[in-house]
Parts: structure tokens; sequence; C-alpha cells
């Protein structure tokens, strides 16, 4: 672990520093440096400096031992609906990494109020064992009383790895508690392995997408991660419950939170294109906006959603809310047709979990052909229309 380290009877105040730092992370205090909170550790104050008063430190963190860890916990967000399906997904997940580890078993933590048919639910799932904390004053999520909770949890268990969904809360609440213990958080994983030396393998696109990194943490425990919904495949509710709850007191810090929820209201239940089972998505193939109604003509003649890449959005075409993409919604539906779309990696990743991929496009090279089940090279203004014309003569949404 890297940091910047200042000479104090070397800096002679010139300011150098901070004029060179293109984060504005050096705050100048009586004219001497401090680093904020905005630093990157790029050196660049290092190089800048002319009395070499400014270095940057290389540290190693001490491994810790991993045997002491052990273990899957995944936290089972619950609303006023119940469990949210990533929860379950998750949990499907994580039985299967344990296979790769002899004695591996999975947890789930949940926290919340009148929670008990959600813990009851849980025990169907295959875990070992459910970890609840249910207090009325945990109605309202609160960062700070959820992180509490959560940091009791890990700390009975010492779960080696605690995996979240990539939702509003679980984004939240992951990097309090990855701060708290000093470790690593990959977020927004598209893909996870569980290695024989219990390193989990967090895979998820990198570089503005143009390659799939594989992050490990090697020398501290936990190793958190989140990941998005629909990526994952639930694993199969099972008839009989196993498994046991226990019921944990509500941590001092929970109770003492400053947070005080006033009021909440309940946004009424509304559909997405990540619960669609049939998406047809166009892409930059489309020459112009109006042409986008050829893609929700086909989308309707399959009674299903429209969606939409990337560069559409941008353009103004879609609102965001139809983008499918690492900065949009990751879908998993029984078939999504394509059209136009050249199949970049943001793309990609977040639907490549369909179960039947249709791709049309002029490019025969086009990295969607990759990912796609059923390809056609051609022009999506003379095969769309076909399409369309087929499917409404016949009256029923069936290829």
């Amino acid at each position: 672990m890297a940091q910047i380290a200042v000479i104090e009877r070397k800096c002679i105040a010139c300011g150098v520093c901070a004029q060179s730092c293109p984060f504005g992370a050096i705050d100048l205090k009586d004219g001497k440096p401090e680093m904020n909170a905005a630093c990157r550790v790029c050196g660049i104050c290092v190089k800048a400096c002319p009395e070499k008063a400014i270095l940057k430190l290389e540290t190693r963190t001490a491994s810790v031992d991993k045997t002491k860890w052990k273990d899957i916990l995944v936290f089972a967000e619950c609303g006023r609906a119940g469990l949210h399906p990533v929860s379950l997904e998750l949990i499907g997940k994580a039985r299967e990494l344990c296979k790769a580890v002899p004695g591996f078993k999975v947890h789930a933590l949940l926290i919340g109020n009148k929670v008990d048919a959600a813990a009851r639910e849980l025990l169907h799932h295959g875990i070992e064992k459910a970890i609840v904390y249910d207090d009325e004053s945990l109605s309202f999520f609160r960062a700070d009383a959820y992180a509490a909770c959560a940091e009791d949890c890990i700390k009975l268990l010492h779960p080696s790895v605690v995996l979240f969904g990539a939702t509003s809360l679980g984004r939240s609440l992951a990097p309090r508690l990855s701060t708290r213990f000093h470790t690593g958080l990959t977020a927004d994983c598209t893909r996870l392995e569980l290695r024989e030396n219990t390193d989990l393998v967090q895979i998820r696109p990198a570089f503005g997408g143009n390659i799939m990194a594989q992050i490990i943490t090697t020398n501290t425990r936990p190793q958190f991660a989140t990941v998005r919904y629909k990526v994952m495949d639930a694993g199969e509710r099972l008839a009989e419950a196993s498994g046991e709850i226990v019921r944990r007191s509500i941590p001092k810090a929970a109770l003492e939170s400053p947070v005080v929820p006033i009021a909440a209201t309940a946004l009424p239940p509304k559909k997405t294109i990540s619960d669609a089972e049939i998406i047809v998505a166009g892409g930059r193939g489309l020459a112009k906006e109006s042409d986008l109604e050829l893609v929700k003509r086909l989308a309707a003649a399959l009674h299903g959603e429209w969606a939409v890449s990337r560069p559409l959005v941008e353009k103004g075409w879609a609102p965001a809310n139809r983008q499918i993409g690492l900065s949009g919604r990751t879908v998993k539906p029984k078939l999504i047709i394509t059209c136009g779309i050249s199949g970049a990696i943001q793309f990609t990743a977040c639907m490549n979990g369909s179960e039947h991929i249709i791709a049309i496009n002029t490019d025969k090279d086009a990295p969607i052909f990759e990912t796609a089940h059923v390809g056609v090279v051609g022009d999506l203004y003379e095969i769309v229309p076909e399409l369309c014309q087929r499917l409404e003569a016949d009256g029923h949404a069936a290829l």
C-alpha cells in the first residue's frame, strides 16, 4: 500500500506541489502541504518538489491467518416486499463456490424489522445460519446502524467472503464495512470463482470495459464484493427447511445513530427491462432517432420490452432506464434480439446470461456474434420489418 509523506524540515512552503497536483489533492496549511482524500498517490508531486521534501512510501500489509476466516456470508436484503431476488441469486452462487473449499458453509445476514418470514424463507435455500437483527429502529435503512449490525455479525462468524447485491443499499453498506475491516472491495462483479486457498477471484469489466479484470484480495479478510442483479442464477428452493436462525442483540452503536427517520414513502411498483422475458435492443446501427420505432414495433409484436445500448442514451434518443450495460441495467431474459449493436464488453457483460441471444448486424466480424447463439449478418432495415410483418400476420409471438 502506497502513501505520500512530507519531510517538513525540507519543505520551503513554495506551493509547487499543490500547483502540480491534477486532482486538487493537496491543501496548503501555513504554506505546508497536506494530502486530502482526493490523493491518488500518483507521485506527480514527488517529481515536482524542488527540495525533494515529498516522498512516496510503499508499505506491505501483513497477511492474515486465512485459516481463521472461513465460510461465505451473504447480505440478504429485505424490504417491504420481502427478500430482494439478488439475495437468493447470491446464496445460490455462494453454495456453488463452497464446493471449491471443503468444509465451507453459507450463512445469511438479515437486518430489519419484522423479518421473521424472510428469515424462515432463507432456510429453504440451503444456508447454515441466518443471523438476524430485528428491531423497530431498523425499519428504515440507516447506513451507520446497518453497518454496526453487519460488523457485529462479521466479528461473530469471521467469514472469508461477504457478498452484497449491487443495489442502492448494498452499494452504500459494503464500502463502509470494507473500510472498517481495512480490506478490499470489488464492485459490480459479473463472475466469481473461489480458489482452494480461499482467495475469491472477483471478475468484472475494467478500463472502460476493454478488459475483464480478475481481482483478488490476498492479504486481508474478509473479501467483500457486490454483484449485479440478474448476473447469477438463484438456486432451487428446497421443500424442507434446514439450518438455524440466530437472533442477535442490536449493537449499541446502531441504537445510538444520530440519523432520525422522519417518514418513508413507498414508490409504486414498476417493472423494468431487468424483469422482461423478451427484449429487443437497438444500437448504433440505427441511422436516426425515428428508426427506433422499428425496435419498438418488433418488441410489441413479441409482447416484450425494448431497450438500447449506451450510444443511443447519450444521443438523447432513449431514457437511461432503457439502457443495457455497465452504466445501465443488467438483463437475463429468455430471448433478446440485438439490432445494430456491435457488442462491446460493457454491453455483453450485462446480457450474456440470456437464454437465447439473436444478433442482427451488417458487420460479420462484430464482437456480438461471439456472444450470440444465432447470428444474422444483414441489414436490420430489411430483416426487422420482415420479422414484424410475419409476427403481426400470425397474431402471436412465436418466431
